[in-house]
């Protein structure tokens, strides 16, 4: 406790002791994390604005996509990230909320819930997104002991397993075509009907190991240590019954944390925020990356390459485009 307090003093004093910065970049993710690297190493002002480093790194398991890692678990590759940062001396306030955003043309004011505001030239939010749940019993206690909400990054580990797909629209429909090389048995469930595209549904009626439930609701996950299967309600006979399986991967979209600026800048139906090929935003010289943002795959490699190419783009606005002092 009290070397938390004494390092929390001491981000706080290295960001009192800055005017303006050049760049601030809000979250902790793999996004916000490589866009202050970037930034630091062209020389910027760059610090960092968190409550807790890590994003949903810190809730996944087991990482085997990230490229140099064979297989890691996600709160130490966070770790390995922030190492790296720390290298480059990049001031990190952390255990603090950003409360508002005020745009001052061209500048920007960041509230934050210590108290006190911070002048930047250029902002990033990168504050993630969260997969939407499901809300039924035993979907949290389960998760990461079968329930999933990412195929590309976890189908290999349901190699020769039965798993269940919850959602009806275009991201269950592709992770089920992601189970398909390593799940034995795979069993779609939804509570009404396809929302998915035409293209992709056809593809379905090519899998023999595919079973599908519309008009079927999930009403829990059941289990000892790991889940067993899942309880269902048949909506055309108004039964109940349990769906025994390995695994449950929930694919009905993702909601971004996009409330501080989603009445700033141009956002999609579903809150996302859109950004330009260099992740600016509709107000210039504030940016986005990561699961904020539109972009549809959501994936930590991904998130990290939108973090540098937001900084690199800072860099350039600040040298080419930026009017103020």
């Amino acid at each position: 406790m009290f070397n938390f307090s004494v390092e929390k003093q001491t981000q706080s004093s290295e960001f009192d002791n800055i005017k303006k910065w050049d760049f601030l970049v809000v979250g902790g993710g793999p996004a916000g994390l490589n866009a202050a690297l970037y930034a630091k190493r062209k020389g910027l002002k760059v610090g960092i604005i968190v409550n807790e480093i890590g994003g949903q790194l810190n809730n996944t398991t087991w990482v085997d996509n990230y490229l140099g890692f064979n297989m890691i678990e996600g709160e130490n590759l966070s770790h390995t990230f922030l190492d790296h940062v720390k290298q480059l001396e990049v001031p990190i306030l952390k255990g603090v909320y950003v409360q508002n955003i005020d745009y001052l043309k061209p500048d920007f004011s960041v509230s934050v819930s210590n108290g006190k505001e911070y002048m930047t030239k250029t902002l990033l939010v990168a504050t993630g997104g969260e997969p939407r749940k499901l809300g039924v019993s035993g979907e949290k206690e389960f998760i990461n002991k079968g329930v999933t909400y990412c195929a590309t990054c976890d189908a290999p580990f349901f190699k020769e397993k039965h798993v269940v797909v919850a959602g009806g629209g275009n991201s269950a429909v592709e992770g089920v075509i992601d189970l398909v090389p390593w799940a034995s048995k795979i069993t779609l469930v939804h509570r009404s009907q396809f929302r998915a595209d035409k293209i992709l549904l056809d593809k379905l009626n090519d899998i023999e190991k595919l079973d599908i439930h519309l008009e079927t609701q999930i009403l829990a996950v059941v289990g000892n240590e790991r889940m067993t299967g899942i309880e269902v309600l048949d909506k055309h006979t108004n039964k109940t019954k349990l769906i025994e399986a390995d695994g449950l991967l929930v694919e009905i979209g993702t909601v971004p944390n996009s409330g501080l600026v989603k009445d700033m800048v141009m956002t999609n139906e579903r809150g996302e925020v859109k950004v330009d090929l260099n992740q600016m935003t509709s107000i210039p010289g504030l940016y986005a990356a990561g699961d904020i943002t539109e972009q549809p795959f959501k994936q930590i490699i991904i998130s990290a390459a939108e973090g540098a190419k937001a900084a690199l783009a800072v860099n350039q606005y600040l040298n080419q485009n930026y009017k103020g002092e």
